[in-house]
C-alpha cells in the first residue's frame, strides 16, 4: 500500500486503543476534555527518536499546565518501549502499534525512500487533538530536534 491519507485539521481524530509502556488499553477517549499531542516516530533508541522523546519529556510540565497529554506511538513492542522509557527517564506515554493499524489511520505508515531503496515505514509526524477529539494542527513531516517546542507554541496559540 503506497497511498496514505493524513487527517486534516477540523476532522475528528481516528479513535484508537493501544497498549502503552506503563498501562494497557490506552485510548483517545481516555483523554476526552484534554488536549492530546499524538506523535508518531520510527524506532525506540535511535538518535532522532531519542531526541524527540527527551524534548517532549522536558516540556511535559508545560504541556500539563495547558491541559495536554503527550502520547508517542511506534510499531515497537511494549518491552522495547519500557526499556526506552527507563533508559532515558522519559516522561511521556509510549504506545505500541505493531500491526500499523493506527499508524495507517493517521497516514504515518508510508512509502519511504532511503539510499535508492523503497520500503514501508513510519513517517515522523504529529497531531494536536483538541479536548473534543478534533484535530487542530498537523505536522505531516517532522524534524526531531526542536519539534516539541514548536508543538508547545502551537498549543499555546490555540488555548
Amino acid at each position: 500500500m503506497t497511498d496514505f491519507k493524513i487527517p486534516a485539521p477540523g476532522e475528528p481524530a481516528p479513535a484508537f486503543c493501544l497498549d502503552g509502556a506503563s498501562r494497557s488499553g490506552v485510548s483517545l477517549e481516555d483523554y476526552q476534555g484534554r488536549w492530546v499531542v499524538l506523535y508518531f516516530y520510527p524506532k525506540d533508541n535511535t538518535p532522532g527518536c531519542t531526541v524527540e522523546a527527551q524534548e517532549f519529556s522536558a516540556l511535559k510540565d508545560q504541556f500539563t499546565e495547558l491541559n495536554a497529554v503527550i502520547l508517542g506511538l511506534s510499531p515497537d513492542s511494549i518491552k522495547s518501549h519500557q526499556n526506552f522509557t527507563g533508559k532515558h527517564a522519559l516522561q511521556v506515554e509510549l504506545l505500541s502499534d505493531p500491526e500499523h493499524e493506527i499508524l495507517k489511520q493517521f497516514g504515518a505508515w508510508r512509502l519511504k525512500k532511503n539510499y535508492g531503496r523503497e520500503y514501508m515505514g513510519v513517517a515522523r509526524s504529529t497531531f494536536l487533538i483538541d479536548p473534543s477529539g478534533v484535530i487542530r494542527r498537523t505536522w505531516p513531516t517532522v524534524k526531531a530536534s526542536g519539534h516539541a517546542a514548536e508543538v508547545l507554541a502551537a498549543l499555546k496559540a490555540l488555548v
